[in-house]
C-alpha cells in the first residue's frame, strides 16, 4: 500500500488531514479548533509521504517528527501520525488500540473539558453557580476543571488582581499575562475554590487550570493553601498553553512544596521534553494533548515512562473535535495504571454531529465512554452531508 496524497481541508474551525492510498483506503486526523491557520504547515508534509507504506507508521514518522515543535507547530505532525493509524488498523481490519498493544481497559475515564457554558462572572457565587451546572450534566462527571486566575478572566475583571502587564486584545490565542498575584488576588482565588467545594463536596473532584504566568512563589503559597481542598490537582501554573519551553526545576520546587498534585504538559512536543519533567520527579501528573505531542504512540511512550517513575497521566484534548475525541479514546484504552481520565472534545458546531459516523448518541455515561470497534481510530466523515461545509479551495478533499 502506497500513500498517494496528503490533504487538509478547514472544516468549520478545525483543519482535518486526509491520507490517501492506492488501494482505497484514507486516514483522517483532527487539528484543534484553535489552529485553523496550520493548513499550510500541514500541507508541507505532503512530498515526503507520498509514496510511502502507511502502516509503516514509526518509518513515515521518523521522515517528518522532527520537523514539528511545541504547540502550535506539533499539531500538524500528531494529526497526520493519527491519519496514518486510522489507516493501519482499517488495513489490519482492528481498532488503533489493537495495533498499540491491545486494551486494558473496556471503558475509558473522561473529565468535563469542553462540556461548559459561559460563566457569569468571576465571583465566587458564580464559580459555586458554574460547577453546580457542570455537576448536573447528564454525562454525570466524576470531576470537573475550572479555570481561575491567568486561566481565567479574572486577571481582567478583579480590580488589582496582580502586578505585571496585562495583555488586551492580543488578537490570537495563547498571548500570556504573568506577574506576581496581589493579597487581593490571592484572597478571591481562595474564596472562589471554597464557594466550588461547598457545591462539589467529596461527590465530585475539582482540578484548578492556573495558567501560565505565576511566579515561583505565588504558585507555592497558594498549593499550600488549598491542600485541605483535596483537589485533583493545579495545572499549568508556571508554564503551559502555547509557552514553548518546560522549566522542570522551578516544576520540581513546586511540587516538593506542596501536597497538592502539580500537572503540566499540554504544550509539550514529543517524549524528549517530558524527559527531565518525568524523571526528577518535578510534576505528579502530566498532561499531554495526543494533537500536540506528535501523535498517539508518542503519548502511549511518555505515559509508559511516567508509570515507572509514579507519575499520573491525565491527557489534555479539551478543542480536539470529535475525530479528536476517537484518537483520545484509542491510546487511553491502553494506558497502564496511571491513568486517570483525559480532558473530553466535543463538536464545536451542533452540525458536526451530523457529519461524524460511527458515534453512539450518548458518548458519556457516568463518566466513562466505550471503546470504539470499528478498524481505525473507529470514527469518520460522511462526505456528503460534509461537502456543504467545504470551502471552494477544499472542493477535491473527498475525491
Amino acid at each position: 500500500m502506497k500513500i498517494t496524497d496528503l490533504r487538509c481541508a478547514v472544516i468549520g474551525k478545525h483543519p482535518i488531514v486526509r491520507i490517501v492510498t492506492d488501494e482505497g483506503l484514507h486516514g483522517l486526523g483532527e487539528v484543534e479548533f484553535t489552529k485553523s491557520y496550520l493548513k499550510p504547515w500541514v500541507l508541507h508534509f505532503r512530498e515526503a509521504l507520498i509514496g510511502e507504506d502507511p502502516t509503516d507508521v514509526e518509518r513515515v514518522m521518523l521522515k517528518i517528527r522532527q520537523r514539528g515543535s511545541f504547540k502550535p507547530y506539533g499539531a500538524a505532525v500528531s494529526a497526520i501520525e493519527h491519519a496514518l493509524w486510522d489507516i493501519a488498523g482499517k488495513a489490519a481490519g482492528v481498532p488503533a488500540y489493537k495495533l498499540l498493544g491491545g486494551k486494558v481497559r473496556d471503558k475509558v475515564r473522561v473529565y468535563n473539558g469542553s462540556i461548559r457554558r459561559k460563566r457569569t462572572g468571576d465571583r465566587p457565587e458564580d464559580y459555586a453557580a458554574d460547577v453546580k451546572w457542570m455537576m448536573e450534566q447528564p454525562q454525570n462527571f466524576f470531576m470537573v476543571k475550572q479555570g481561575i486566575s491567568f486561566h481565567s478572566n479574572m486577571k481582567d475583571t478583579i480590580e488589582g488582581f496582580h502586578y505585571g502587564a496585562t495583555q488586551k486584545k492580543a488578537g490570537y490565542h495563547g498571548a500570556m499575562d504573568q506577574g506576581v498575584i496581589s493579597e487581593r488576588g490571592f484572597n478571591h482565588m481562595l474564596d472562589c475554590v471554597i464557594a466550588m467545594k461547598e457545591v462539589l463536596g467529596d461527590k465530585v473532584s475539582l482540578a484548578l487550570d492556573c495558567g501560565p504566568g505565576w511566579m515561583l512563589p505565588d504558585a507555592i503559597k497558594f498549593a499550600r493553601a488549598v491542600e485541605k481542598y483535596n483537589l485533583m490537582w493545579l495545572e499549568d501554573m508556571l508554564t503551559g498553553d502555547y509557552v514553548p519551553w518546560v522549566n522542570p526545576q522551578a516544576y520540581r520546587e513546586l511540587t516538593i512544596s506542596t501536597s497538592t498534585p502539580i500537572h503540566t504538559g499540554e504544550q509539550i512536543y514529543l517524549r524528549h521534553n517530558f524527559k527531565e519533567l518525568i524523571e526528577t520527579q518535578a510534576v505528579r501528573v502530566i498532561g499531554p494533548d495526543p494533537a500536540d505531542i506528535g501523535g498517539i504512540a508518542e503519548l502511549k511512550w511518555v505515559a509508559e515512562h511516567a508509570y515507572m517513575h509514579s507519575i499520573l497521566m491525565a491527557p489534555h484534548g479539551v478543542a480536539n473535535g470529535l475525530l479528536g475525541l476517537g484518537a483520545l479514546i484509542n491510546v487511553c484504552a491502553t494506558l497502564p495504571a496511571n491513568y486517570i481520565a483525559f480532558e473530553y472534545p466535543s463538536a464545536t458546531d451542533p452540525w458536526w454531529e451530523d457529519l461524524v459516523v460511527g458515534l453512539p448518541p450518548q458518548i458519556v455515561k457516568d463518566s466513562m465512554v466505550d471503546l470504539l470497534e470499528a478498524p481505525g481510530l473507529g470514527l469518520d466523515i460522511d462526505a456528503e452531508a460534509a461537502r456543504r461545509y467545504l470551502r471552494e479551495e477544499d472542493a477535491g478533499f473527498f475525491d
